[in-house]
């Protein structure tokens, strides 16, 4: 199966799960911004739930596919067409030969992720099929997608065809889709979990309350490798020489202007600024979903807490996972 791009939008690129082990040689992670949405839309079209997708950020992507095709969109809603028809989310979809779908513009969130079944047929890199732009590996030849690019899908297994024939008797997408309100959030005001940084105790105590008490807008300067925000400066106590150090997504980093910096799925793998707080990872694909001039309120959390919300995550995957497979068969 064909898909060729008729338009690539604002940044279009292949993710999967991440290229891990390879941090100590200076190679990012990389992945899908919001984790949660990719291995949902994997699942809802049969694939494992770590399989290459596309991630679509904010607007304009076009693509036109050349044969039937099973897929499915999750992630923030872009406004997507089929056909300039509204097209269903968070549902396997059986997209005809000769259909043209588009990401018009965001509505709510930021990046929507599209599965293909079968998966996009790309080498992988490092054990990963996740672009990285800045090292030009993995993905489609190590960049975003561009205007007239074509990419081919994996070969199907049992799940995938048995999805497919069911659709086939119906109108082209199920009646039911996944209720993902207990996953993500796609408010552009949230109110995000953070443990006590490794040199929170570097900082004022104005500083330390201002963290958990001011909120904070996403600047106009986000991106795959971080979120600047704007908002009450923090401070150190006193200066001091830090080394650098590993530094994970979702660390929040604080420069000399003292205005915070958030690392995200891009980020390097060393940095030696202060860090004053690390995001809890259950609320990392909330955080993707957010767009510039949206406000966060950070709150802190125990690391048991953190442990317990992730968890909490985890078992609602799992009941998606049950519950796509319940209808699947009946």
């Amino acid at each position: 199966m064909t898909v060729k791009v008729l338009h690539p939008g604002l940044l279009t690129t292949i993710q999967d799960l991440g290229r891990y082990g390879s941090q100590k040689y200076g190679v990012i992670v990389s992945g899908a911004m919001d984790s949660y949405s990719l291995r949902v839309a994997n699942l809802l079209v049969g694939n494992d739930e770590g399989e290459g997708a596309l991630e679509i950020t904010l607007f304009g992507t076009t693509l036109y596919f050349e044969k039937d095709s099973l897929i499915a969109i999750t992630g923030g809603d872009l406004l997507t067409t089929i056909n300039g028809e509204n097209a269903p989310m968070w549902r396997p979809i059986l997209i005809r030969k000769g259909s043209i779908l588009k990401f018009k513009s965001a509505i709510k969130g930021c990046r929507a992720y599209l599965a293909f079944a079968g998966g996009i047929s790309t080498p992988k890199v490092m054990e990963s099929k996740s672009t990285y732009l800045r090292a030009g590996i993995g993905g489609f030849q190590g960049r975003a997608l561009q205007k007239e690019d074509t990419f081919e899908c994996g070969k199907l297994n049992d799940l995938n065809h048995s999805l497919v024939q069911q659709l086939e008797n119906l109108n082209g997408h199920f009646t039911w889709a996944v209720n993902y309100s207990a996953l993500i959030n796609l408010k552009s005001s949230q109110t995000i979990r953070v443990l006590k940084g490794t040199e929170f105790n570097r900082f004022d105590s104005k500083s330390q309350q201002t963290l958990f008490n001011e909120p904070y807008t996403i600047t106009t300067q986000a991106d795959r490798m971080g979120y600047r925000l704007e908002g009450n400066t923090l401070a150190l106590s006193e200066p001091f020489e830090l080394l650098s150090e590993s530094v994970t997504y979702g660390t929040i980093q604080v420069p000399p202007n003292g205005q915070p910096i958030i690392l995200m799925a891009d980020r390097q793998t060393t940095g030696g600024y202060p860090k004053i707080g690390q995001i809890i990872s259950a609320d990392l694909p909330s955080l993707a979903q957010l767009q510039p001039t949206s406000t966060i309120q950070f709150k802190e959390v125990t690391h048991e807490e953190a442990i317990m919300e992730l968890l909490k995550k985890e078992k609602i995957i799992d009941e998606i996972k049950m519950a796509i497979h319940y209808k699947r068969i009946y």
